[in-house]
């Protein structure tokens, strides 16, 4: 099959408009016509809409923006902006990254190109190494190292950083990851894993998905993540650990149904 764009890039945008690095857009977009972008404005009550419609305007068979009425959270925005594509776009891989570029599109492009026939999922991995450049300030590092560890401990994987905002699935899994709605607007990268494992299965799933360590990555001062939201998200957790436990007890069920 022919594909019209090679990676699409789904960016979640609340409210960007002074931080957008708008030259960076414009760069990428401009190396190659199989790049695409799909900016997806999350309500924002400042200038935002305007700002993403100006790079539209320049780079119009590069780039989509679609407009939420009012805010619904990182979530909603970046399963919105990916069912839109799977409507509207022939594509080999998509990946959705955060707005500030913490990760930049390059290094995005970079991982999309690891996937073939033997891996559909590929995601950034904050590891700070000699060769690397992981700049986090350290209460940051030291809360999302406990978080890091209990959702390993719950997803029965090893995983070093699900919560890394660079992630790339091929076409043909996508859809099935995005289909339902998420739980939480912000720990939605813990169900995504939780629907791979019931997907590919437990083991497969170590076979099929790539953890790549990034080259650089750059802590924000504007996080739209609140310190407190720390207090809270063990609820989500715990509300997604029961979901998906009973979904897996179900499926489970279900199988053993069907080979009886």
């Amino acid at each position: 099959m022919q594909f019209n764009h090679e990676l699409i890039i789904v960016i979640p945008c609340f409210n960007e408009a002074n931080r957008l690095q708008v030259d960076l857009f414009e760069k990428y977009l401009s190396l190659d016509l199989s790049r695409f972008i799909c900016f997806v404005n999350d309500g924002s009550s400042d200038n935002t809409k305007e700002v993403l419609e100006a790079i539209e305007q320049k780079f119009p068979d590069q780039v989509e923006v679609l407009n939420l009425q009012e805010n619904r959270g990182k979530a909603f925005a970046v399963r919105a902006g990916i069912l839109l594509c799977l409507k509207c776009f022939e594509f080999r891989n998509i990946a959705y990254l955060d707005a500030d570029l913490s990760t930049s599109l390059e290094e995005c492009y970079e991982i999309h190109q690891k996937l073939n026939e033997n891996y559909s999922f590929a995601f950034g991995s904050r590891i700070a190494k000699l060769d690397t450049k992981i700049d986090r300030k350290f209460y940051r590092f030291f809360i999302g190292r406990i978080i890091a560890t209990l959702i390993s401990l719950q997803l029965k994987v090893k995983v070093y950083d699900t919560q890394c905002g660079c992630k790339v699935f091929s076409k043909e899994i996508v859809s099935g990851i995005f289909q339902e709605k998420f739980i939480s607007k912000w720990l939605f990268d813990v169900e995504i894993f939780h629907r791979l494992i019931h997907s590919l299965g437990q083991e497969e799933i170590k076979n099929n998905c790539l953890e790549i360590p990034l080259k650089s990555w750059i802590d924000t001062d504007d996080s739209k993540v609140k310190f407190s939201y720390f207090f809270k998200l063990w609820f989500d957790l715990l509300r997604i650990k029961n979901k998906y436990k009973t979904s897996e007890k179900n499926h489970k069920k279900a199988l053993e149904n069907a080979l009886s």
